[in-house]
């Protein structure tokens, strides 16, 4: 797939102000930490579509940006280690629940994880809620130009049998990183291909 076109649409808290759910759409979840939104800019060759900081945290609503006027991707808050309240934490929990229980042409969500980092408890929490409610999702791992090969691989394997623990069967894996574009053609071609069934 190319991009060809890619622009914001809009912002919105609750499910009733989103753009209407004529097309398919994908959802990019993850830490606050984890490099969504330089991810989301390497995807779409746009370097300030979603905006980038170093505090994180910056994004505080669900963003729709149109893709190829065919596709939406919805960019949702960070979790876990943005420095906000209790009281804003469970703000952005509840917006992105009902998101993804009741966006109706959610075809799947990309969960965003370090791969540097050993298997972190709000990631597998986050899955496992995604699995008892059967929302397709498929896990990304970032920053991989930050590690040696066999590093990566030491990691992965790590985190794959810690999946294993609960699950019986692993969700589709990506490795990207922003700076190297890696991964970048395989995470597209994936949402094309799931773009056929919408």
């Amino acid at each position: 797939m190319q991009i060809t076109s890619a622009t914001f649409v809009k912002s919105s808290q609750v499910v009733a102000d989103m753009p209407p759910p004529k097309m398919p759409e994908y959802g990019f979840v993850g830490r606050s930490n984890v490099g969504k939104s330089s991810l989301i800019n390497a995807l779409t060759q746009r370097k300030k579509l979603a905006k980038t900081s170093g505090t994180p945290g910056k994004t505080q609503l669900i963003n729709h940006f149109l893709i190829n006027e065919s596709w939406y991707l919805a960019d949702l808050p960070g979790y876990g280690y943005a420095r906000v309240s209790k009281t804003q934490r469970k703000v952005f929990q509840k917006m992105i629940q009902e998101y993804l229980f009741k966006r109706e042409n959610l075809m799947n969500v990309f969960v965003l994880v370090d791969s540097r980092l050993e298997p972190q408890e709000g990631d597998l929490e986050f899955m496992e809620m995604l699995g008892i409610k059967r929302i397709p999702f498929s896990i990304i791992f970032t920053k991989i130009d930050k590690l040696k090969k066999d590093e990566l691989e030491t990691n992965l394997s790590v985190y794959e049998n810690k999946l294993f623990e609960t699950w019986e069967e692993l969700p589709p894996m990506m490795f990207t990183s922003s700076t190297s574009k890696a991964g970048r053609e395989e995470l597209l071609d994936k949402i094309s291909e799931i773009n056929e069934l919408f």
